[in-house]
């Protein structure tokens, strides 16, 4: 899971939650792959293995890995396009608007938009 850098703004368990979550839109976790197991993450981080279940139990509340008795937990089939589904519902929701208020606000057209960023962004 590479290099995590704990933020006291949110608790660990939902930290490692979005991490994974993460991982699995960028790909990096594709459907059937096995999770890292609890101790073995917990071990890594040095975080109560209690706080890597709880994580662990939201991904699996939320069908986007499952338990296998006996083998661990891996990633459904449908994880990646129910969290692309998610993200981009909240992307619409919570940042769009955002966004378009901004694009109104300093009067940019479809054409300025649609333009290739020019000198690094610097438009």
């Amino acid at each position: 899971m590479a290099d995590i850098q704990w933020n006291d703004g949110a608790p660990i368990y939902r930290q490692l939650k979005e991490r994974v979550i993460a991982m699995m839109l960028d790909g990096v976790l594709k459907p059937g792959d096995a999770l890292p197991s609890v101790r073995q993450v917990a071990a890594e981080y040095q975080l109560n293995p209690i706080t890597v279940s709880r994580a662990y139990q939201e991904l699996a509340d939320e069908a986007l890995v499952e338990k296998r008795r006996g083998l661990g937990m891996f990633v459904t089939e449908e994880a990646s396009k129910k969290l692309l589904s998610n993200e981009r519902e909240r992307f619409l929701r919570e940042e769009w608007p955002l966004v378009l208020e901004r694009i109104q606000r300093l009067g940019l057209s479809l054409d300025e938009l649609m333009k290739p960023a020019r000198n690094g962004g610097d438009a």
